[in-house]
């Protein structure tokens, strides 16, 4: 007879991480990095405190075509502090509605965020303001009530969050418990413009490993 000790509770499987050598297309990797943007507007921010200490905060978000994103808060938070410290910055970008048994999608990126200053701020209102119309009709405060929270907005920034690496889970075009890794990579054009590249650096797969141990 076939014995059960996974079933039992407080026992758990080691995961080991393997890499395979399966290479993902650009067109691919971006189209599904884009996708997760389009289908949620929340992310968590990661960034470093004093003392190299963790903290994460929740915010809305906007993106440009080109893998830049942006997100408006308080300079005095916590997070911005962070930021202005030391730029390192991580985000998650999920959709919360998704099921346990589902397959699962989500991306996490890593980089640099800064607030947006110059000619920076202009164009971050710009796609900021593509994502929430409401934010654009409060600027111009034709009301009172969009005066009032134009006066509040206007006390906020803008901030850039420049990704260098993004990790992508899609189990429903990858497997389960499989993860793309790619770089961010930005090429100089022509007329100041900007190319990004997403290239794939790893494809990664969670694997059970042989031996147990008991959890406690």
């Amino acid at each position: 007879m076939e014995s059960e000790p996974d079933r039992e509770i407080g026992r758990v499987k080691h995961t080991t991480v393997k890499r395979t050598r399966e290479r993902i297309s650009e067109r691919r990797i971006r189209t599904i990095v884009l996708r997760v943007l389009a289908e949620t507007k929340l992310c968590s921010i990661a960034t470093v405190a004093r003392g190299n200490r963790a903290h994460i905060n929740t915010a809305f978000f906007a993106y440009s075509p080109n893998l830049e994103l942006y997100f408006l808060s308080d300079p005095g938070s916590l997070h911005c502090r962070n930021l202005l410290a030391n730029p390192s910055m991580a985000m998650t970008v999920f959709n919360s509605n998704q099921r346990w048994e589902a397959p699962g999608r989500g991306i996490q990126l890593f980089g640099v965020g800064r607030q947006a200053r110059g000619h920076q701020t202009g164009v971050a209102e710009a796609i900021y303001a593509t994502r929430f119309p409401a934010f654009a009709q409060w600027m111009k405060g034709t009301t009172p009530a969009e005066r009032r929270q134009a006066a509040q907005l206007r006390s906020y920034a803008l901030f850039r969050f420049m990704p260098r690496r993004v990790k992508i889970l899609d189990e429903a075009e990858f497997g389960g418990a499989v993860f793309i890794v790619a770089a961010v990579r930005r090429h100089r054009i022509s007329g100041g413009q900007a190319r990004v590249e997403l290239a794939w650096e790893a494809t990664e797969w969670l694997v059970p490993g042989g031996s147990d141990h008991r959890v406690g």
